[in-house]
């Protein structure tokens, strides 16, 4: 097989290159059967097996008509299928439809109908769920299972492996795409809404290997151990061995925390990717067993702002050298900006205590970050008109080279996303508001779209919950507007920590009245009411369902 040239923009590169200087080392390891305890309980392929597998892999789905910009909806689940398959959809150029399939049935018709796949490669469950729902019915032609075939028809897996290695005989070359060229599509959570389908190029892909490997300082024959099965499939590129751990990762809330130590311990892992919920379980695990974690360098976190509780968690378990990052960014552009815990618990979270917002870091060298004035309308140019003075909140927005400038078959989303800029360059809109302090830093202040403005001011969700999340009681709270006798209403909800969801609540009001007394934007938050467990995304289980909460506490006060 060819290689990629060196300047290629395709990332299945990095996994050739790593195939030929270190064939042997573990590019991937899948733990297998309940007991992980040791090394030798995980199916692995070395860098050269992973590229071999995948050339076969990409040869063979071209044979059968899924190559070169040909859409495949891909549901399967972490494996080591799932690695061969991504990079085998790279080299042959063919487009894969990445979908959390846990977002419903009526989102996941939605989703696969919008994105028009012509194959369909997913496990027997998968396949089982497009019969029933009539997944894809219009546009699909080919079928790929991967496990056993039932009688739905199509080819497996091995088939189109068998095919490739045919055709690899024949002579076959991963493909050369060009910047602009479609990779993926991936569909966001849908946390905030509809799912939208970030259409991400081959030169978007490349940018955001290269940025993360600069931002943390990640060098090759590193260890990982992602707990996001998107993340994990960075690694090959970053030349990093990717040890999955034992867990649902539809479900990182409830991770068994031993199964994660037991993974990092096992493989001396220098690096880890996690959600909040999941550092959440772990740090206050680790912190009630003293547990010690001393061959991690890093740990990376997102999803949602990482609550300063399991910062201090997790760096308890970590050497003094080690840090944690969670950097900033959305589904259609990561990273924007970072940085460290230690300079956020030493510098900043006072202010995030007292309504300032949380503070994300500085932008990246590769992306540019402007505030412009908040808008639930359409921009369709930008103009520096736009532009908000340093220090106020308005709607942050980005462009760079791993920035997605459309949305897949969806121009509605695509006109309201995003916006034209000068010579030809697109604009992301985070949804997201924020600020640049003095010193360049960028603040979060929470989702457009869950500000509530009233009469006289707006408050940002994230400013506001900042003060009251301060409450030793209290796991999390979550600002939220309800109309009462036709007047917005701001409505504080509250989730108590497990270990204090029997204490007196008149007690927490008060205390949590007396908090928002003491600062501007909290002193008119005065309805509180208390939720047994807040919705959160399916992702990452960390970002609050505040649209859900507002439908609860409207009917609770109606």
């Amino acid at each position: 097989m060819t290689e990629p040239a060196q300047d290629s923009e395709n990332i299945s590169r990095y996994l050739t290159q790593m195939a030929r200087e270190t064939p042997d080392v573990d590019a991937i390891l899948v733990p297998r059967g309940p007991d992980v305890g040791d090394r030798g309980q995980y199916d692995r392929l070395t860098f050269a097996q992973l590229d071999r597998a995948s050339d076969e892999v990409a040869a063979g789905l071209t044979d059968l008509g899924l190559g070169r910009g040909v859409r495949s909806a891909l549901l399967v689940p972490p494996s080591l299928d799932l690695f061969v398959l991504v990079f085998a959809m790279f080299k042959a150029g063919a487009v894969p439809i990445l979908i959390d399939p846990g977002i419903g049935t009526r989102s996941l018709r939605d989703c696969i109908g919008r994105a028009e796949p012509v194959g369909f490669i997913g496990i027997p469950k998968a396949h089982l769920a497009r019969m029933i729902l009539g997944l894809g019915r219009q546009t699909v032609k080919q079928l790929v299972t991967v496990g056993p075939r039932l009688f739905w028809g199509g080819s497996t897996l091995n088939d189109v492996r068998r095919k490739g290695v045919a055709a690899l005989a024949a002579g076959f070359a991963a493909v050369e795409p060009e910047r602009d060229e479609l990779a993926a599509v991936l569909f966001t959570s849908g946390s905030t809404g509809v799912p939208k389908g970030a259409a991400y190029s081959h030169g978007n892909f490349n940018a955001q290997v290269l940025e993360i490997r600069r931002m943390f300082g990640i060098r090759r024959g590193e260890i990982d151990v992602p707990t996001f099965p998107l993340f994990a499939l960075f690694d090959p590129a970053l030349g990093m061995t990717s040890v999955i751990p034992r867990m649902d990762s539809t479900k990182p809330a409830k991770v068994n925390p031993e199964n994660i130590i037991r993974a990092v311990r096992g493989f001396g892992a220098t690096t880890m990717f996690g959600s909040p919920a999941l550092l959440n379980a772990v740090g206050r695990y680790g912190a009630a067993n003293g547990v010690k974690l001393p061959t991690l360098k890093r740990i990376m976190a997102a999803g949602a702002p990482l609550p300063a509780s399991v910062m201090r968690d997790m760096l308890g378990m970590l050497e003094a050298d080690a840090e944690i990052f969670p950097p900033y960014g959305a589904t259609e552009s990561l990273p924007v900006a970072v940085m460290s815990s230690r300079e956020i618990l030493g510098e900043t979270w006072a202010q995030t205590e007292r309504g300032a917002g949380v503070c994300v870091g500085r932008p990246v060298a590769s992306i540019e970050v402007r505030i412009i004035r908040i808008d639930d309308a359409e921009i369709a140019e930008y103009s520096d008109a736009l532009l908000r003075p340093q220090g106020e909140v308005g709607e942050i927005i980005v462009r760079g080279p791993q920035v997605t400038t459309t949305y897949d078959h969806d121009p509605a989303n695509t006109k309201l996303g995003k916006i034209n800029g000068e010579t030809g360059s697109v604009w992301h809109r985070m949804g997201d508001v924020g600020y640049f302090d003095t010193s360049g830093r960028l603040w979060f202040c929470g989702r457009k779209a869950h500000r509530v403005t009233l009469e006289e001011t707006v408050l940002f969700s994230v400013q506001v919950e900042g003060i009251f999340d301060t409450h030793p009681k209290v796991y999390r709270t979550a600002l939220v507007g309800v109309t009462i006798a036709g007047k917005t209403e701001p409505v504080l909800c509250v989730e108590l920590k497990p270990e204090h969801r029997g204490a007196d609540q008149r007690e927490v009001v008060k205390g949590l009245v007396d908090l928002g007394a003491g600062f501007e934007i909290s002193r008119g938050v005065k309805r509180l009411l208390f939720h047994p467990s807040f919705p959160v995304d399916i992702r990452h289980n960390a970002k609050i369902g505040r649209e859900k909460l507002a439908v609860w506490a409207q009917k609770r006060l109606s």
